[in-house]
């Protein structure tokens, strides 16, 4: 506390208000290190992708799951080590395609107990238990199927494919962080983006997803194209070129992006040269005289039907699954040679050959199922 009934300030309490005055000017600093617009592009970037992965959360776990609207903030890995001083479990997940970087999701400990013993069927979720290899394997392959499915968003957002590396789990705290997590060693700004992640009666928590200053900065100029501030490394703000600004709009009322025509002209182009779309040719079967309709099927003609060709099946356990990584082979109920089964909308029609058109695979009808259309 500052001496009031003394005029003189001692040497302490200078230093005190030197301190303050450094703190704000710190503050101040990272205030202006992102503008509104790009605090609004990641947090839209982030609720789109965290929208796919809560779905995919929701499927592995058979529960429903809810991750709310981010906020997004800049910080440090100091003052997040003072902020969250207790042990953390970071996935670290990087990118292989699309974007050089990558980002942590930071999970609390208790939440990975959690999601494990639902993914192993236990009946009492014990979160007095230590954790685990087990744990940190069961959050990576989650986090491993979350965020791939978020990949497969971000593709469709930036037009590119954006592919991630297997994710690493770790436990550590903030101030452990530097010695496993390169975007916790150094003292640069960091994109802070908090979710609220409820899954039923069972986590009512937050988890946070951490992006190095300058990768989150990529990923708005990637989508807007160059129409923002970026912060330079000596915290100087620069206007840079807005006359690409616009190629995308973002819709922050109804969480969509939406493409203008030049977007979509890009993709009309792509799919005139590399689909080629024509009228079917059906074979004429034999007509019968008792038949049980005299109406036409025009009406459901265009109903669109999903055409699955099924290689082969097995069932294994949760704890061989965990144990899955690059390069492990899985041995299928097929024979060489077998034909195939053949499914529309899960309804098995057929059976079938694989044949190689051009430089995609297809599949020649050998059988038609009697059954079908029963």
């Amino acid at each position: 506390m500052i001496n009031m009934n003394n005029d003189m300030l001692s040497q302490e309490e200078i230093d005190l208000l030197l301190k303050g005055t450094e703190n704000l000017e710190k503050r101040d600093i990272m205030d202006e290190a992102i503008n509104e617009i790009e605090k609004d592009t990641l947090g839209e970037i982030g609720n789109i992708s965290m929208g796919t992965a809560a779905t995919t959360l929701s499927t592995l776990l058979n529960k429903k799951v809810t991750i709310t609207t981010p906020k997004v903030e800049v910080t440090t890995a100091g003052e997040l080590s003072h902020e969250y001083p207790i042990p953390f479990v970071a996935v670290d997940v990087k990118y292989k395609s699309g974007f050089e970087g990558s980002n942590v999701l930071m999970i609390k400990s208790d939440d990975v107990k959690i999601i494990t013993d639902i993914m192993m069927g236990n009946e009492e979720i014990d979160k007095g238990r230590e954790l685990s290899d087990m744990d940190l394997s069961a959050i990576s392959e989650v986090m491993n199927q979350m965020m791939g499915s978020s990949a497969t968003s971000l593709s469709e957002i930036f037009l590119k494919r954006i592919d991630i590396e297997p994710p690493k789990s770790y436990e550590i705290t903030f101030s452990e962080g530097s010695e496993k997590l390169d975007i916790l060693r150094a003292s640069a700004p960091i994109i802070k983006v908090s979710f609220k992640m409820v899954v039923e009666d069972l986590i009512d928590s937050e988890i946070m997803q951490l992006i190095p200053l300058d990768f989150g900065q990529e990923m708005v100029e990637s989508l807007l194209g160059n129409s923002s501030p970026i912060f330079d490394a000596d915290d100087e703000i620069t206007e840079v070129d807005s006359s690409t600004m616009g190629e995308l709009d973002i819709d922050l009322q109804s969480k969509t992006v939406k493409e203008t025509p030049k977007a979509e002209k890009h993709y009309e182009k792509e799919e005139k040269e590399h689909v080629i779309i024509k009228k079917p040719e059906f074979e004429t079967f034999d007509t019968v005289d008792d038949v049980s309709y005299n109406e036409s099927i025009d009406l459901v003609g265009d109903i669109p039907v999903e055409l699955t060709a099924e290689l082969g099946r097995t069932i294994k356990k949760i704890s061989e699954i965990l144990e899955y990584g690059p390069g492990t082979v899985i041995e299928l109920d097929k024979l060489v040679g077998e034909p195939l089964d053949i499914y529309a909308n899960g309804k098995f029609i057929a059976k079938g050959e694989v044949v190689v058109i051009d430089d995609n695979f297809g599949i020649r009808i050998t059988d038609v199922s009697n059954s079908y259309g029963d």
